[in-house]
């Protein structure tokens, strides 16, 4: 590689400037204490033992101005290094912008200066942008990122000129796939055998089994190693980084604002996953589902662990094929168990080697936990105890009484999936007469007949009303973030109803929730229903009472 001089670079980028910059560095210089105190990178006093794994912070600033303003956020929201993604600076001059950026930063720096060709926007001369990043090794960069392709030449180049304590990363993307153990394994190696001092490969998952590979991967690594998996599905290699040993992991800045797809914020890593707390003995438990993004559990369960000091992480797992996603990890010990959503709560059943006699009853599980004494998959149902305790409280019962408020009552279940199962039996339980309402007849149908209850059509709802003081409740996602605007029954048609209930909390108050207060019923909200079906989860998942006032306590802003 060419080793240009500092006005070489100049000359070659001041084509994509109109002006040289004049800054005032008087207006961004960093108190030197706190720069001396990010640099050293060292745990807060009184804030417990925590894990060695890095969060970086990576910077996407279009200007050296907005980038300083984003260390200084990196800094205040618990990274330990940012990212500066020299390719996204849209008029970038060597020799005065590293030193800036450099200097000025309150955190170690990572410098990257990613091509198109691997997934990054510079598409100028690769001479200029190599010289570039050896630059700033040579003013004090912490590490710089090269990519495998170019990363011999780069070596190369900066024989015998690299600082003690400068670290270079070479990394490989995938943007298609999650190869196998042993492509991953080779492709480590060769890493590794350009002289790297730290190995980092990034992947992309088609399912969220492609996870454990690279997981594998980790864990096994001799050297230091960046590992992760892009895209949601690809989430928890991001977070459990320090369990399996990782070197480090990104997290952005603002949500949605990523520079490559799946990256969480820092804020949710540190404050929503515990994320210093992770280690090799954590127990893994999550939601699996498909969407998932929506859901309130990480958020329950981990400020929950974090409060009563269980070493365990509630994750979400965007899951397209449960039986897949079980046969890969819950043969580990390091999984304890799962809560299930739409749409896998009947295949759930299928999938467990045992089933509580309930949960068989009605058809579906939504909580499943890994026996420790012999890796056995249980299933349970726990929706059916915390809707019916839901809506009898809503009805003004008590729900440990000898009479239930529902018993007599004609309850009509809007779906026919496994919340609604569970919503059926257990109003039938109850003495409640039930009726099935589900876009397809014959589903509808079919349920009722498990229940000895009535079928219709959802269209064939809105004009039934056979008498009031009725029960509603939809079990469907109809309603559910992003889709706020739809509700499952028309405004005009819950006036035959004394309660409606939403198993939806994605918004709290959703349409049908909205218009059924409008039409004068009481209304219940889903979160009731997850809260108290939570309790039972928490229990099983930890061996723990649950902490029941917390979790209200904890739920009472949504």
């Amino acid at each position: 590689m060419h080793e240009g001089s500092i006005s070489e670079f100049d000359v070659a980028e001041k084509k994509n400037c109109s002006v040289i910059r004049d800054y005032k560095v008087k207006n961004l210089q960093i108190d030197e204490l706190e720069k001396r105190g990010g640099k050293e990178g060292g745990d807060e006093e009184g804030e417990g033992e925590k894990n060695k794994t890095l969060v970086c912070a990576p910077l996407m600033g279009e200007t050296v101005e907005e980038m300083l303003v984003m260390m200084k956020t990196a800094k205040t929201s618990g990274a330990d290094i940012v990212e500066i993604r020299l390719d996204y600076l849209k008029c970038f001059l060597p020799s005065h912008d590293l030193e800036i950026l450099i200097k000025n930063c309150p955190l170690p720096t990572l410098f990257t200066y990613r091509p198109k060709w691997e997934g990054g926007r510079y598409e100028g001369d690769e001479i200029v942008r190599l010289n570039a990043l050896q630059l700033a090794m040579e003013l004090g960069a912490d590490y710089v990122d090269v990519e495998l392709k170019v990363a011999p030449d780069f070596i190369k180049s900066i024989h015998g000129k690299k600082p003690e304590n400068f670290k270079l990363i070479v990394s490989s993307h995938n943007y298609q796939k999650t190869p196998s153990v042993e492509d991953i394994r080779d492709l480590v190696a060769r890493i590794q055998g350009t002289g790297a001092d730290i190995v980092k490969i990034a992947t992309t998952a088609v399912d969220i089994s492609d996870v454990a590979r690279v997981l594998q991967i980790t864990k096994n690594s001799q050297v230091p190693i960046i590992a992760l998996v892009m895209t949601e599905r690809g989430l928890m290699s991001r977070i459990l980084c320090p369990k399996y040993g990782g070197y480090l992991t990104f997290g952005t800045l603002e949500a949605g604002k990523v520079s490559a797809p799946g990256q969480p914020t820092v804020d949710n890593l540190l404050n929503l996953f515990n994320f210093r707390q992770i280690g090799p003995n954590t127990k893994i438990v999550g939601l699996i589902g498909n969407p998932v993004g929506h859901s309130k559990g990480p958020f329950l369960f981990n400020k929950a662990f974090k409060e009563v000091g269980f070493d365990g992480v509630y994750l979400p797992f965007l899951v397209d094929d449960i039986e897949k996603f079980l046969k890969t990890y819950a043969s580990s010990p390091d999984f304890a168990g799962f809560s299930c959503t739409i749409p896998h709560k009947e295949e759930a059943l299928r999938c467990c080697d045992e089933v509580d006699p309930v949960a068989k009853s009605i058809g579906a599980v939504n909580t499943i936990v890994r026996r420790p004494s012999d890796g056995k998959l249980i299933g349970y149902n726990t929706d059916y105890v915390g809707a019916i305790s839901a809506i009898e409280i809503g009805l003004g019962g008590s729900h440990n009484g000898t009479a239930s408020p529902l018993a007599g009552k004609l309850f009509v279940v809007i779906g026919a999936g496994g919340a609604g199962k569970a919503l059926a039996y257990g109003a039938k339980a109850k003495g409640a007469r039930v009726l099935i309402a589900n876009r397809t007849y014959s589903r509808a149908r079919e349920l009722a007949d498990l229940v000895g209850g009535d079928a219709i059509t959802l269209d064939e709802l809105n004009k039934y009303h056979p008498e009031d003081g009725m029960i509603l409740a939809n079990t469907t996602s109809i309603g559910m973030q992003p889709k706020v605007n739809e509700t499952p029954v028309a405004k005009e048609a819950l006036r035959g109803y004394t309660l409606v209930f939403d198993a939806v909390y994605t918004p709290k108050m959703t349409r049908l929730l909205l218009d059924a207060e409008e039409a004068g019923c009481t209304v219940v909200t889903g979160l009731n229903m997850f809260v108290i079906q939570a309790y039972e989860q928490y229990e099983r998942f930890t061996g723990l009472p649950a902490p029941k006032e917390l979790f209200w306590e904890l739920m009472s802003g949504y």
